[in-house]
């Protein structure tokens, strides 16, 4: 049955007249006539029947209107909790976030999340390259990727992206290393080193090959592993040295780990959001969105990148 044409029955109703429901709706009595006719040939019975110069409503219709009241005051409601979905965080918001990234982020992203009454996240840690990423967007609100800063960007005009945060790579080094005195490092006195890298496709062993490329110095990779955390390990030991991100990287007292800057040399990796395109907009998303930047201003103590 047409809405419409239901609280125009209700009206009738409550008003008692054609004249009255016309003036509350702002139309002519003719147009309310012609919805009630309407109305009735919807449903196939008589709603209304003659009474003196005007109409009442018959048993029939008295019964619809009750319907009417428990249709329209449900409609009603759910505008109202939809306006709330509009202009106020709640809901549930689906995260896919790689390994590094939940490591750095996610503890003090579940705190802040915490903070807004009536908003969840369900987070997934995925190990994803780039080109992955348009796809996961199809199964997540946010997804928290990253790429080789010299690699293409996302599809603008199929993803929003918003720049989160801009992570160097530092060489991992053992502690007892001959370089590990050296406050900055070049690839040249790394060309003997054997190195720890991350499988074909995934942004440090792009940046790795990036660098042989304008440098000339190609790396012996001795081993490929995706899980920085076993990485470490290893450089510790003394297995190899690796391109980590600086942030994530566990450089404290007893890690057996120091990071060196790469000399004369910009490398590094962008962690970006990537959702659907107006996914945004949505006050849950946003607020994700808004708490994940404020958690890498403050761990980094960086200003945000633009491109909110």
């Amino acid at each position: 049955m047409d809405l419409g044409r239901l609280r125009t029955l209700r009206e009738f109703a409550d008003r008692g007249s054609v004249t009255a429901a016309a003036e509350a709706l702002h139309c002519t009595p003719s147009a309310i006539s012609q919805q009630l006719r309407a109305l009735q040939a919807e449903v196939g019975i008589a709603l209304t029947e003659p009474a003196g110069r005007g109409l009442r409503l018959t048993d029939a219709g008295h019964a619809l209107v009750a319907r009417a009241d428990e249709v329209l005051a449900a409609l009603d409601r759910a505008e109202s909790e939809l306006d709330t979905y509009r202009n106020v965080p709640r809901g549930r918001v689906r995260i896919a976030i790689f390994q590094s990234a939940g490591l750095m982020l996610l503890p003090g992203l579940l705190r802040r999340v915490g903070r807004h009454e009536n908003l969840e996240v369900d987070v997934r840690d995925v190990d994803m390259v780039p080109a992955q990423v348009p796809g996961l967007v199809a199964d997540y609100d946010v997804v928290v990727a990253h790429r080789d800063e010299h690699a293409a960007e996302f599809d603008p005009e199929r993803l929003d992206v918003v720049p989160l945060l801009r992570e160097p790579l530092d060489v991992a080094l053992p502690a007892g290393h001959r370089l590990a005195r050296r406050r900055r490092v070049g690839l040249a006195d790394l060309a003997d080193e054997r190195w720890i890298s991350v499988d074909h496709g995934y942004p440090v062993d792009d940046v790795l090959r990036s660098l042989t490329v304008r440098t000339g110095v190609r790396p012996q990779i001795v081993q490929r592993i995706n899980d920085f955390r076993i990485t470490e390990r290893l450089v510790a030991a003394g297995h190899g040295i690796a391109l980590m991100p600086r942030y994530t990287m566990d450089t404290r007292r007893g890690s057996g780990l120091v990071a060196r800057p790469l000399a004369g040399i910009r490398a590094a990796r962008l962690v970006e959001v990537v959702c659907r395109t107006g996914a945004s907009s949505r006050p849950a998303v946003a607020t994700v969105i808004a708490e994940l930047r404020a958690e890498v201003a403050e761990l980094t103590g960086q200003p945000l990148p633009a491109g909110s």
